[in-house]
């Protein structure tokens, strides 16, 4: 059986209405062709075609769902209704929702590429209860209800699949899916499926996304080709970038072939502009305001408390601050291809594939001083202190001033090859099988730091009175190479590869009129393994070409001031002079000073000939196999006279986990297998023809982290921190509840009121103490050679090392509400008619107990860890969405402001409780004009008010942890259609 040329039971990939034109002819171009197929989401029913052939200025009568007479004829007495574009891509994202029994989301291929999205992250954000994360001024991540990227499980085109990229600090080693490699015009529609079925696949306690690429079989007859052409333009870096995208399609005259090939290619050159403190801390300093602290000025001896040492050493101050600038040079190609065959009405067969390159070339250069570590040699003068004990101002002698420059070159590539078989066997028994494999790796071949210190320098200041607009002023000359040693060299490459195959069956058999079993099967193999190198290098004491790797003693201080020599003396040869542009930065600070140059740095040093030493704790790897099962019982009927749907059934998953890690130098593998019994239950009433309320309850896991559950360990000689995995850990597991209240009042338009609560059973919780390094048992291969645990191996044997693993531990709940609103604004006059407005509002709140260290009490003391309750991880209690649009048949304007409160994102150190992300507020908007049938015009534009992303640490003192700009994303271009 076929409704409108497409099998009424497919693969998950296909079940989103609007997949069915030549794929992205619709993002392409707008306005484009109507749905040729629809299918719910997960649900096998079809979706009605109301809006099925419109075209830019058609006529739509009714709700999708008014099939009565009484319904069409109160439409047809109203106002004609203009049917464009994007609100025709609104109509079927509600058609979805709608005709879901689950509580389900979407956005369609007109909705995505017509809007300034760079990728699906920012597509995404524009659906209740999801919000994101960005990096580099992009969307990266998201957050769906409270909950972090770790949570939601990702499938493309019906097949679990996880991208990593990089970020500021390392390549994406977890579970995560990092949205950013994708281009958005490479995708017909993304559905969030915010409520788990026995036929959904497991492993998310906050959402499974389904991201869909073409379905030629589904556009129209011949050729179709579309292609689009922008220039994009950021307003800090003032660099100019090309972004195209194209469409091939065809469709046989017999409608049984369908072939598409889609394309997407982006080049950017952004600028990212700020100011870090790399945290906060505590530390006893060697004199305060002419007081000696100590018995022995700069190192040895013990201290001598009076209030001025006391006062300064109790307080926090910034370990690193700093200015500095960040380049990201990105390239994104994505490509696409699919084949469909139908040789007949009972029969149809795909084959998809998918191929993405994203690459980043990442340059950092900061001037700092590098407190962290080095206080018992540094002088205060003149501190001030604010009422949360944080020393906010400062003048330092004997400081470490130093300067860096970095660099990483990364390249993830991704591919994926997938194949399905609908196939209906009579009238009442269809089935699919489907399978494919898929790729991502995550290279960095590069990661290279040079590091110019001046370890006696004298007069630097900082103030941090304005904490986000920080004054920092050198009073050495930070311009002269005479002043500077090169002294510290690292380069850390490391290679990221995750691999799915997966197969699965899935059944259905109309047993009764409006009753439905499902049964199927699936089994799924991950592969994820890390390695990672080390060249990482200190020069010491003799200020010769001789480098030093591996444990070392380097004494950074003698008992008179800094050594003298400590590295090899900058030259100009060496060094090249940075200017600080628009960092937010006050009157009075420093805007130039010397950096390494990288190039010839590394030629002088002969680094990249050095052989690599392997990164203990970053080699490991999981292997993760999944067997199980489901059975689904769907139903559609009446209950005391109200039109209900439901789905119940329960998923049988089987987990068998092989896990690698270092331990003292041998390779450990732990394997461990576990079973998870799943139920699920969705039901939606129809209390009239427009007003549904939907229910769910589900048992609901997610795996744990990869990170975690390796069996080695790991030291940071930087910050004094050793991590252990732990193979053993159970996954997160919880008890999910769903409702929701969906009034479609118009086309168009809807009202809703959603509620949702998790209760956490298992919910895996670090665990830390304070010890030395030498208790631990790790070898000192594991630190940094450059690191300062490293260089002084008298500090292994002082318990100053937060030693963390990870534990199972007790729950932690969730609940909350949304909150939408959609509609056109009819009722308006004239040309005002043509506007209509998107809102959307989610409130959450969450309780989770961690364990984080307190500030210490003496000068110093120890920090102690204590339990401490919070949000989980990544859960901003509030977040706003709002869109308002207007589409007539040439010109559509659309402006977008996206708000996100502030989240706790993880675990601090050093004293601090907690570190996160203020709130943050993103305006986009986009301008459009159809000059011909065939060719428009845009102007986008992004981030139009250059927020800054502020980050803090410590949730009740909000310490300034780092404060930077990405500046303003302007995009003009063209698409035309043939």
């Amino acid at each position: 059986m076929r409704v409108f040329d497409t099998p009424c039971f497919e693969s998950p990939a296909r079940r989103l209405a609007g997949t069915s034109l030549a794929a992205l002819a619709l993002g392409l171009l707008a306005p484009a062709h109507a749905w040729a197929e629809a299918k719910a989401p997960q649900t096998g029913q079809d979706v009605p075609q109301t809006a099925q052939g419109a075209q830019s200025g058609d006529t739509l009568t009714q709700d999708p769902s008014a099939n009565d007479a009484q319904q069409a004829s109160t439409a047809a007495q109203q106002d004609e209704v203009v049917v464009t574009g994007f609100r025709q891509s609104l109509q079927a994202a509600l058609n979805v929702k709608r005709n879901s029994v689950s509580s389900v989301d979407a956005i369609v291929a007109e909705d995505i590429a017509k809007f300034p999205d760079q990728n699906l992250a920012e597509s995404l954000q524009r659906i209740p209860g999801i919000s994101i994360q960005r990096d580099a001024g992009e969307g990266r991540a998201i957050t769906v209800r409270g909950l972090g990227a770790q949570f939601t499980r990702v499938r493309l085109n019906g097949l679990e699949t996880v991208a990593t990229s990089t970020d500021g600090a390392s390549a994406n080693r977890d579970r995560a899916f990092d949205f950013n490699v994708f281009a958005a015009e490479l995708f017909t529609s993304l559905v969030v499926h915010k409520t788990a079925e026995a036929s959904l696949d497991e492993g998310s306690l906050g959402a499974v996304v389904d991201l869909n690429t073409g379905n030629p079989l589904g556009g129209k007859y011949g050729f179709t080709a579309v292609g689009a052409a922008q220039a994009t333009y950021n307003d800090l870096s003032k660099n100019w970038g090309p972004r195209f995208a194209g469409l091939l399609s065809w469709k046989s005259p017999d409608g049984t072939l369908g072939v598409a090939v889609s394309a997407a290619y982006q080049k950017t050159d952004n600028l990212e502009l700020g100011n870090n403190t790399v945290r906060w801390a505590q530390a006893r300093f060697d004199s305060v305001n002419g007081t000696p602290c100590f018995t022995r000025p700069n190192t040895g001896g013990s201290y001598v408390p009076s209030a001025a040492c006391n006062e300064a050493a109790l307080s926090f101050h910034p370990r690193i601050p700093r200015y500095g600038e960040v380049r990201h040079d990105r390239e994104r190609l994505g490509l696409t291809g699919s084949v469909q065959w139908a040789p007949s009405d009972a029969t149809k067969v795909s084959i998809d594939a998918l191929y993405s390159r994203f690459s980043e070339t990442r340059e950092e250069k900061w001037g700092e001083v590098l407190l962290r570590s080095n206080e018992r040699s540094i002088d205060v003068v003149n501190p001030t202190y604010d009422d949360n004990g944080n020393m906010v101002s400062a003048t330092l002698n004997d400081a470490w001033v130093r300067t860096e420059h970095y660099l990483r070159e990364s390249k993830t590539e991704f591919y994926q090859v997938g194949g399905s078989w609908d196939q209906d066997l009579g009238e009442d028994f269809r089935f699919t099988l489907m399978g494919g494999v898929s790729q991502s790796n995550a290279d960095i071949p590069v990661e290279t730091t040079f590091v110019f210190d001046d370890r006696d320098a004298q007069g630097y200041s900082f103030d941090y009175t304005n904490s986000r607009s920080p004054r920092l002023t050198f009073g050495t000359s930070v311009t002269d190479p005479a002043n500077f040693q090169l002294a510290e060299i690292r380069d850390r490459p490391s290679t990221v590869v995750n691999k799915f195959k997966t197969a699965q069956l899935r059944t259905e058999w109309d047993a009764t009129d409006g009753f439905t079993v499902k049964l199927g099967g699936v089994y799924r193999r991950f592969d994820y393994d890390v390695e990672a190198f080390q060249r990482d290098t200190a020069v010491c004491g003799n200020g010769g070409r001789d480098l030093v790797l591996g444990t070392i003693t380097c004494s950074p201080t003698s008992a008179f001031g800094p050594a003298a020599i400590y590295g090899f003396q900058a030259t100009s040869g060496l060094s090249e002079l940075f200017e600080l542009g628009k960092a937010g930065q006050p009157e009075g600070n420093t805007n130039s000073w010397l950096i390494p140059n990288i190039a010839a740095a590394a030629d002088y040093t002969g680094l990249y000939d050095r052989p690599l030493a392997l990164d203990v704790g970053n080699n490991r790897s999981v292997t993760e196999q999944v067997k199980g099962g489901y059975l689904q019982f769907d139903a559609d009927g009446s209950v005391l006279g109200i039109d209900v749907r439901m789905n119940g059934g329960m998923r049988y998953v089987r987990t068998e986990q092989s896990s690698t890690g270092i331990n003292s130098g041998t390779n450990v593998t732990v394997e461990r297998s576990y079973e998870d019994w799943l139920p699920a239950v969705n039901v939606a009433a129809n209390l009239t023809k427009n007003l549904i309320l939907r229910g769910a309850v589900a048992k609901v896991m997610t795996r744990p982290s990869l990170g975690s559950l390796t069996p080695g360990g790991s030291a940071d000689g930087f910050n004094y921190r050793i991590s252990f995995g732990n193979p053993f850990l159970e996954p997160f597991r919880a008890t999910a509840y769903d409702a929701s209240l969906e009034w479609y009042f118009a086309p168009q338009s809807i009202l809703s009121v959603a509620v949702f609560q998790k209760d956490i059973e298992s919910f895996p919780v670090s665990a830390t103490r304070i010890d030395t390094f030498l208790s631990t048992g790790l070898p000192a291969s594991v630190l940094a050679s450059s690191s300062p645990g490293a260089l002084n191996p008298a500090q292994q044997a002082l318990p100053i090392w937060t030693i963390q693993t990870t534990v199972n531990g007790t729950g932690a709940n969730l609940k909350g509400i949304e909150l939408s609103a959609q509609a056109p604004f009819r009722f308006l006059p004239g040309f005002l008619a043509n506007f209509g407005g998107i809102v959307n509002a989610t409130f959450v709140d969450s309780t989770a107990l961690y364990t984080q260290q307190t500030p210490a009490t003496t000068p110093g003391g120890s920090n102690v860890s204590v339990p401490f309750e919070s949000t989980l991880y990544g859960l901003s209690k509030r977040a706003f969405n709002a869109t308002l649009y207007y589409e007539d048949s040439k010109f559509s304007a659309r402006a977008s402001v996206s708000y996100r409160g502030p989240y706790v994102d993880a675990g601090s150190g050093t004293g601090n409780v907690f570190e996160g992300y203020n709130a943050i507020t993103n305006v986009d908007a986009s301008l459009r004009y159809k000059l011909t049938e065939w060719v428009e015009l845009s102007l986008e534009g992004t981030n139009l008010t250059d927020a800054y992303r502020d980050r803090y640490v410590d949730v009740g003192s909000n310490r300034n942890y780092e404060y930077n700009h990405f500046g303003r994303m302007f995009l003009i271009g063209a698409r035309f259609k043939m």
